[in-house]
């Protein structure tokens, strides 16, 4: 065989390699997960969106066992029989709790069944874009700890979420998105499946909540529950609603006992004032850094709204009036950042660039 025969057999069996190694990494098992202070979303590729469930577990104090997770964890959220330990292991989108929040997604992971293949599973996790790396490998510890045969790689959400608006991972055209989750909202300009410039404020649904209900209290010396004070934001949100008010149930201050009151819309949306003027801003301040060569991307594709936040009664007007840039919510905004990850673990889009350091 002569030199040139030997170097194109060569080249030959090399590009047989690299063809057999993608082939295998398109077969490799995957999963997307949306770790969030509220709900975790798990996708598993070829099987869809296998577990959604508030992002809660409840322990037993004696022993330290898991007596529920999830949606029944959370049905005992607030109202705790003796010797019942409820504990929300997220706070403002990074984990707070390690071995809670281990063990919670560790159930999870058993309940979405992910089989083992020639390959280890690819997990990609979804996090906030301000986590820092010690929260980032918190994160990936989780699954890392009780699952070791999964490679893990972390994408920020406001990628995820541009992906799930529509966005493609590996397109250089420009995405504006405004993700408001539980713990955390992300706004980012995002293109080639990376963040160009961004905003991650730690206030989300979670932070509005808690804002009904001191103003409840402050005005109605009412007391009211996490349930009660969501099921306000969502009546009456920035508009007021259909009614301009909504009736609650809580406790008395004075007298410690039940009693119901009627909310004003104005009161709601005096108490949501702060958390929506804080984002308000900083879409502003993300959109006065665009470069040129996206402004036009962005007025042409509007702005996204994604996360249950999105949902909000008057904020998507709020913010088109207050940018002069037309403002949609995308589709199914609750799934938007578990559906725009499945989107890159399909692709394989930008992973090795976020792979936990």
């Amino acid at each position: 065989m002569t030199a040139s025969n030997a170097s194109i057999a060569s080249s030959g069996v090399r590009g047989a390699k690299v063809i057999g190694l993608l082939a295998l990494m398109r077969l490799r098992p995957g999963l997307a997960i949306d770790l969030g202070t509220v709900n975790t979303l798990i996708y598993v590729a070829g099987r869809g969106l296998v577990v959604e469930e508030p992002s809660v577990i409840a322990l037993e104090r004696a022993t330290g066992k898991v007596a529920a997770v999830g949606a029944m964890a959370e049905a005992l959220s607030g109202k705790e029989p003796e010797g019942i330990e409820v504990i929300w292991p997220l706070r403002d989108g990074v984990i707070a709790d390690f071995e809670a929040a281990t063990r919670m997604l560790n159930t999870f992971l058993h309940r979405a069944h992910v089989r083992r293949g020639l390959v280890r599973p690819l997990a990609v996790i979804c996090v906030p874009r301000s986590a820092t790396s010690v929260e980032r490998r918190a994160v990936s510890a989780t699954v890392e700890v009780r699952n070791p045969h999964c490679a893990v790689r972390l994408i920020d959400e406001p990628v995820a979420a541009a992906a799930g608006a529509g966005a493609s991972p590996s397109s250089a055209e420009g995405a504006f998105v405004v993700d408001i989750g539980g713990g955390t909202t992300e706004i980012a300009l995002v293109a080639g499946g990376g963040v160009v410039r961004a905003r991650s404020l730690r206030v989300g649904g979670n932070a509005m909540d808690e804002a009904i209900a001191h103003a409840v209290k402050a005005h109605f010396g009412l007391l009211l529950g996490h349930r009660a004070s969501e099921g306000l934001k969502i009546a009456l949100g920035l508009s007021g609603g259909e009614t301009d008010w909504a009736e609650v149930v809580g406790v008395d201050v004075a007298h410690e006992e039940l009693r119901s009151a009627r909310i004003p819309g104005e009161i709601v949306v005096a108490a949501l004032e702060r958390s929506v003027g804080a984002i308000v801003e900083a879409v502003h301040e993300v959109l006065s850094g665009i470069p040129p060569d996206l402004a036009n991307d962005v007025v042409e594709r509007k702005i996204q709204m994604a996360g249950g936040g999105a949902l909000l009664l008057g904020l998507a007007e709020r913010i088109a009036v207050s940018t002069g840039i037309k403002t949609s919510v995308v589709e199914d905004p609750r799934r938007c950042v578990v559906r725009g990850a499945a989107e890159i673990l399909q692709h394989r889009a930008g992973l090795r660039a976020s792979k936990v350091a």
